[in-house]
């Protein structure tokens, strides 16, 4: 616009200077020396005012090439700001993956920590009614002529005399131990009693280990009488 407006006038002088030139054509011999100077004085006017025009036109171009670099800044500006937005928002999905992860672990360990209790307090039952059960091992050997003995596995073997009276110290056995369910678990008879799984079943429902002891007793005299 400011380009515009400087070559509208300066054409505007250019013409008022030819029509003033013809003007003064006829003009007495006596007025050229002012005609002279009033040229001199129009052509340095038009040389200041294309000065003027080419300095209005440098700033044109110093102002153009201010917005183009100030529309490149903007770009790179938003660019990172997109950048960075994106970067915030992974940052926040990493962090709440994290977080479910972090809560993930904890509940496993509590959930660890309550079977860990629960398995240690199942062993202690366990090692309490193994602890009784030794106890009475005197009771059993004197009463029943029955000694119990600690084996691999974490089992006790029952071992009957006294059965046969042929052979008095002839052995009957069978090993008992505790399972995971806390359940009586009877196995290895010797000699082999059919009615051991019976047994089994009874003295788990009824927990009344005497009277488990006592029928297999029983079980293994009827076969030596039979």
């Amino acid at each position: 616009m400011i380009e515009d407006e400087l070559t509208l006038f300066d054409k505007s002088i250019n013409e008022f200077g030819n029509k003033f030139k013809n003007t003064l054509s006829d003009v007495p011999c006596h007025m050229v020396g002012p005609r002279d100077a009033y040229k001199d004085s129009i052509k340095a006017l038009s040389e200041k005012l294309s000065v003027k025009l080419k300095e209005e036109e440098r700033m044109v171009e110093m102002y153009m090439e201010y917005q183009n670099l100030v529309c490149r800044q903007n770009k790179l500006i938003q660019e990172k700001k997109d950048n960075l937005l994106k970067l915030i928002a992974e940052v926040k999905s990493k962090k709440q993956e994290l977080e479910v992860l972090t809560t993930n672990i904890q509940d496993l360990k509590e959930e660890y920590s309550r079977k860990k209790e629960t398995i240690s307090t199942a062993n202690k039952a366990n090692e309490e009614r193994l602890k009784r059960l030794q106890k009475s091992a005197h009771l059993y050997k004197d009463r029943l002529g029955l000694e119990i003995r600690k084996i691999h596995g974490d089992k006790l073997q029952f071992i009957f005399t006294g059965i046969d009276p042929k052979h008095p110290e002839s052995p009957f056995m069978f090993s008992l131990r505790l399972n995971e369910a806390r359940e009586y678990e009877v196995s290895d008879s010797a000699p082999h009693l059919e009615r051991l799984a019976e047994f089994q079943e009874n003295v788990r429902k009824t927990n009344n280990f005497s009277a488990f002891l006592a029928n297999v007793r029983k079980a293994f005299t009827a076969m030596v009488y039979n």
